[in-house]
């Protein structure tokens, strides 16, 4: 009889079991490409070891979004048709993704007002990834809703993206292992087996409270340690500002989707480095690649975490950027301005601010004890909650000096 599943070792998880159906998507060429995608854009720079890709991280999710909806079948909630769902759901949630990852998807919304989760829905509905499922007997429409949080059962959902998703359940703990930042350690297996379902909501057992609260703090420490590490940003604001200024030559934000899955980091960069010098944006793209690549990065010379009521906008910042180049003497070119923002607590599969969490009891009681817990009431969690909001001006060494005075005279103490 044949064998209708791998096991694949994983650092994180230690064996991840794969089925047949989802075996025929992984070796598609549109998903093998994931391989070539940096989960982390350029923290590799800062933390050597922080190779690791979107593929293995998709492995990942698809193995605790099966774990998760296991728990789910055997309190009632799920059949196996649902598992299998919800484990190709994990498998597919990043299939849009372009190359490195959410710094691209930066670009794509300057551009095009497009997420990876658009470029998603399309690569499931348009391409070989949905012929696959279908002949595997599976609903490609209803997939392609689950990974962008559109289905109709929102408890599946939240299994996929949001504050108790297999996605953050998977992402902290790899990101963690691979920087060696020892933020990231959570107890996702305790989440998993205390998961539940309340009036189409996904809910935690309120004995699993503390997990929760330990995960999101470590979240919005890794935050603060890794993702908006003022290196790593300083290698992703070059690699931004190459993208965009070359986007026009090289397309690569057109809606051509074999174009698009073309495009990993190494092409990318490869494409910006070999490009001609017909104009001084496709120069500067040009020297911002090579800088990149050589590790030669942009220099922070001002911070500032700003409060949520002071968040700057994308016209603000071009006026800052005029405005330290005017009091610097220095080319606004040379001058950089980095907004950095994210919610300390995961949105919901909707997009919106998760403002609570649904706890249970394991009591025997009909109907089950169930409360509604404001995210307020979590004291840590909630000392955290809002968004995370840090200005940053970069530039070259050369300017280092310059710009640090100008930007200190415009937006130092109580000036924004």
């Amino acid at each position: 009889m044949t064998k209708k599943y791998l096991e694949i070792v994983d650092p994180i998880h230690d064996f991840i079991r794969i089925y047949e159906p989802e075996i025929k998507v992984i070796d598609s060429p549109i998903f093998q490409r994931l391989r070539r995608i940096r989960q982390l854009a350029g923290a590799h720079l800062v933390y050597p070891s922080a190779q690791h890709s979107r593929f293995e991280h998709s492995l990942g999710v698809t193995h605790l979004a099966g774990q998760a909806a296991t728990v789910l079948k055997d309190k009632g909630f799920l059949n196996s048709d649902d598992v299998a769902n919800l484990r190709l759901g994990g498998l597919l949630h990043d299939i849009g993704h372009g190359p490195f990852s959410h710094l691209f998807e930066e670009v794509l919304q300057k551009r095009k007002k497009i997420s990876h989760e658009e470029i998603g829905k399309k690569l499931i509905l348009q391409t070989e990834i949905g012929d696959l499922l279908s002949k595997s007997g599976f609903n490609k429409k209803f997939l392609a809703d689950l990974t962008l949080g559109n289905s109709k059962y929102q408890f599946m959902n939240e299994i996929i993206s949001g504050g108790l998703s297999a996605d953050m359940m998977d992402y902290l703990p790899r990101d963690g292992y691979f920087t060696g930042a020892e933020h990231a350690k959570i107890d996702f297996k305790r989440i998993i087996q205390s998961l539940d379902v309340y009036e189409k909501k996904l809910s935690l057992d309120k004995s699993a409270l503390y997990s929760f609260e330990s995960m999101m703090i470590s979240r919005y420490q890794m935050f603060k340690a890794v993702y908006f590490h003022k290196t790593v940003r300083s290698a992703e604001v070059m690699l931004l500002e190459a993208m965009s200024l070359a986007d026009n030559e090289l397309e690569l934000t057109s809606n051509n989707l074999d174009n698009y899955i073309k495009l990993t980091d190494e092409l990318v960069i490869s494409k910006l480095i070999s490009l001609s010098g017909k104009s001084s944006d496709l120069k500067r793209a040009k020297q911002l690649a090579k800088d990149y690549q050589e590790r030669r990065l942009l220099k922070c010379v001002f911070e500032k975490i700003l409060s949520r009521n002071n968040s700057i906008s994308k016209v603000k910042t071009s006026e800052i950027q005029k405005e330290i180049s005017k009091k610097s003497k220095v080319d606004d070119s040379e001058i950089f301005i980095d907004v950095s923002m994210a919610p300390s607590i995961p949105l919901t599969p909707s997009k919106k601010e998760s403002e609570s969490i649904i706890l249970t009891s394991k009591k025997d009681t009909i109907p089950k004890e169930v409360y509604e817990l404001s995210i307020s009431e979590i004291p840590l969690v909630s000392a955290i909650s809002g968004f995370m909001n840090i200005l940053r001006v970069y530039t070259s060494q050369k300017n280092r000096k310059k710009v640090e005075i100008a930007a200190e005279v415009i937006l130092g103490e109580n000036k924004l």
